[in-house]
């Protein structure tokens, strides 16, 4: 089989980008961390929204980032492939909506 682009473990090496841009990789780790805590939505709420955005922005590292955390948090894997569909439906419906910008552009050009 071929090599992947994406290597899975790279996702070990995710802290290595504070070696090239310390302040940066620092604040962006200090806010990660500060949205993945316990808040008015709980962890494992947060888990399945990053879950699903995973999805939508298809980030491979993410999708096995978030579905080991979701194991670890007893989400199930019902409760995964419903919150990756409510993704998907939100990323098909965004596209659709645009078609709206498509038919009234063909409908200015075609007068």
């Amino acid at each position: 089989m071929a090599d992947s682009y994406y290597d899975p473990a790279d996702l070990r090496k995710f802290g290595n980008i504070t070696e090239w841009s310390e302040e940066l990789g620092t604040k962006f780790f200090d806010y990660y961390g500060k949205v993945f805590e316990e808040g008015a939505l709980s962890a494992r709420e947060k888990s399945l929204i990053a879950l699903a955005v995973a999805h939508v922005v298809k980030c491979p590292y993410c999708i096995d980032a978030y579905t080991k955390d979701g194991l670890q948090r007893g989400i199930t894997k019902e409760e995964m492939m419903e919150a990756v569909h409510a993704g998907a439906a939100i990323e098909s419906g965004a596209t659709l909506v645009h078609g709206v910008q498509m038919m009234k552009k063909y409908n200015k050009l075609s007068m």
